[in-house]
């Protein structure tokens, strides 16, 4: 199988295997007018398998919210056909409106207007926790 390389744009590598179509709609990629190519389960030494997204555009991505999704991303910009800069993520310390506590007693489930903010408290298990009630995302 092949595909074409992307003259200026985002590659993001490494996507745990099954994991591009979660990162594709939590990025809205369906709502872009550019050419958008998701490659799954591709032999790769590193992870065994692993994921693709290749999106033939320029576009600001919030890097926090992916090394929440996936820590292991490596996000490569390309300009001209030439990788210009390769960011490698991991997770981040405190998520703002990405993850909803399930918690029915939570601040956040009667005040709706209260920002949902979990804390990274295992970065080994990658547990993170609601700062209001200490639920833990699931």
């Amino acid at each position: 199988m092949n595909v074409d390389g992307i003259t200026t744009g985002v590659v993001l590598d490494h996507i745990q295997a099954g994991k591009s179509m979660e990162i594709y709609n939590y990025l809205h990629l369906d709502e872009l007018d550019c050419c958008v190519a998701i490659i799954k389960n591709v032999k790769s030494t590193k992870l065994g398998r692993k994921d693709i997204i290749k999106i033939d555009a320029e576009m600001d991505l919030d890097l926090e919210v992916l090394g929440y999704l996936d820590p292991n991303i490596t996000v490569n910009l390309v300009k001209d056909g030439k990788l210009i800069e390769k960011k490698h993520l991991k997770l981040p310390r405190e998520v703002k409106n990405v993850i909803k506590c399930k918690n029915p007693r939570c601040v956040t489930t009667v005040e709706r207007e209260v920002d949902h903010i979990f804390r990274l408290t295992s970065e080994e298990k990658g547990i993170y926790r609601c700062i209001y009630c200490e639920s833990e995302a699931k």
